[in-house]
């Protein structure tokens, strides 16, 4: 049976899904035995390796050569940004003990995407995509919220670096939606790597720190980079091809259940009931977004 174009992009959104809530487990687990600089030399420059392989399998080479000085200008600007943003993912992944609690608060991205969406993009929101956005941010507010009033020790310790990487993030999606007809989605995730093993690079050295680790520690990051900077990139930017940003985001809505199921089965941990409260909240926020935004297409076109 033919599978159509729209079928294509929900097949690899949910890929990209599965595949990304699996780094959420596999990077706790090896941050825990690892720094950041060190986490990053072996995550991107695996990353890099499984990318280019696939590069040369699907024989690819030719889409190198196109590249004109605007686009080596947006991939400079998408390199800076998403050193920002993964530094504060996996930031956001060590500090916060339960990773399906950072995934929960990322729900926050989707309204960042809008707002910017909204200024740089001129595209417009509905009254649905609203509420939906107060959603998200009021079940971010309930998992985040120690009980406590006083500014600096209100939220659980993290919650700055998730909204930091979610911001960047939607900064990055806004530039890669405007460009991902003129850059092939291969070059965007080799671009990304290599930005992100450079910068690893130089940490590694000025840190002073040691290319050493422990076996355990380089299985998780061998299996999480297959997932991460190759998989859920590239099924990601693929999917965007072939549905639109908001089927998109209702099939990544699902990630922080795939997350919380990883988590559990993985290091035997579960969110507190306020957590997961807040958690399904941030979804329904995300789904209503993301209805919202299709009713506002059928009435376009």
């Amino acid at each position: 049976m033919k599978i159509t174009n729209t079928g294509k992009g929900y097949l690899l959104a949910l890929l990209s899904v599965i595949a990304v809530a699996n780094v959420y487990i596999f990077s706790k687990a090896a941050l825990a035995e690892v720094s950041i600089p060190q986490f990053g030399v072996y995550w991107f420059s695996l990353g890099l390796l499984w990318i280019l392989l696939y590069a040369w399998y699907k024989k690819t080479y030719k889409i190198f050569r196109q590249l004109t000085f605007k686009n080596y200008q947006v991939l400079f600007f998408l390199g800076i940004i998403e050193i920002v943003s993964t530094y504060y993912f996996f930031k956001s992944i060590h500090v916060i003990s339960n990773p399906a609690i950072v995934s929960f608060l990322g729900n926050i991205s989707p309204v960042f995407m809008i707002v910017l969406s909204f200024f740089i993009l001129k595209e417009r929101f509905s009254t649905m995509e609203f509420w939906g956005m107060i959603l998200v941010l009021f079940g971010a507010f309930v998992i985040s919220y120690k009980g406590n009033m006083g500014f600096q020790d209100m939220f659980i310790n993290g919650t700055r670096y998730v909204l930091f990487y979610s911001l960047f993030s939607a900064v990055n999606y806004v530039v890669v939606k405007k460009n991902i007809t003129k850059i092939h989605p291969i070059l965007l995730t080799v671009s990304r790597c290599i930005f992100l093993l450079i910068f690893s690079i130089m940490a590694l050295i000025f840190f002073q720190e040691s290319l050493i680790i422990s076996k355990p520690a380089f299985i998780n990051i061998f299996m999480g980079s297959l997932l991460g900077p190759f998989l859920t990139v590239i099924a990601g930017y693929l999917a965007l091809q072939y549905i639109t940003s908001s089927h998109r985001a209702i099939i990544s809505s699902t990630r922080g259940l795939f997350v919380l199921l990883g988590s559990y089965l993985y290091f035997g941990q579960f969110p507190k009931a306020i957590a997961l409260i807040g958690g399904f909240i941030t979804i329904i926020g995300v789904l209503t977004i993301a209805y919202g935004s299709i009713r506002i297409r059928k009435r376009i076109y």
